[in-house]
């Protein structure tokens, strides 16, 4: 991948000093000041929509409850943005990470991926909660990187369709899509027995 255009010794205070058409590692993320909230995608920065609306906070919040409801007292963690996830390939190291996502939601069985920057590594369940305008690059961009690091469920919410989809990791490591669900059903997960996620609670709670 090619180079920073800064060196990682400067701190950077605006988005508008970084040159979007290069390449970006978390070391350089981390040095980056600005109150906007950024991912990174192969080393790609996308700037995130802005402030979550209140019907996207109060669906958030719904799953948010249930999960950490259910996780209570089991080993699996439940965590909303913003909470950092990277995605190392070939290294650890922060120079060597290109992909740095903030999910809506997630949930962590594995706690030694849990450090006091986020996460390393895949979670078991990623939850996105989709937003006017980020449509394509929630269920493209993100989708891609998902499954090729074998994130084990990927939910789609639609606050204002209000409709969950869930795609399944299969045996050879390809998303298996469910139907699409909505109002007046219940959604469940093979990660967590047991759990139910009453749809009408989260989109009209």
């Amino acid at each position: 991948m090619s180079g920073p255009y800064h060196n990682l010794n400067e701190k950077v205070l605006s988005l508008e000093d970084i040159d979007l058409s290069l390449t970006y590692s978390y070391a350089n993320y981390l040095t980056w000041l600005f109150d906007d909230r950024v991912e990174l995608i192969e080393g790609k920065v996308f700037k995130m929509s802005p402030a979550p609306s209140p019907l996207h906070q109060e669906v958030s919040a719904s799953i948010s409850y249930s999960l950490y409801h259910y996780l209570k007292n089991k080993s699996c963690k439940v965590y909303y943005a913003p909470f950092d996830v990277r995605f190392p390939k070939e290294s650890l190291a922060d120079k060597c990470i290109y992909t740095v996502l903030q999910p809506d939601i997630c949930v962590i069985c594995d706690t030694s991926n849990i450090d006091d920057r986020g996460c390393i590594g895949a979670p078991d369940i990623v939850i996105e909660i989709l937003s006017p305008g980020n449509n394509i690059k929630e269920l493209l961009n993100k989708y891609n990187i998902y499954e090729e690091f074998e994130v084990k469920e990927y939910w789609v919410v639609s606050a204002m369709e209000k409709t969950f989809l869930k795609y399944t990791l299969d045996s050879i490591g390809k998303y298996q899509p469910s139907r699409l669900f909505t109002l007046g059903e219940k959604v469940y997960s093979e990660i967590l027995p047991g759990f139910e996620l009453d749809l009408d609670e989260v989109f009209n709670g």
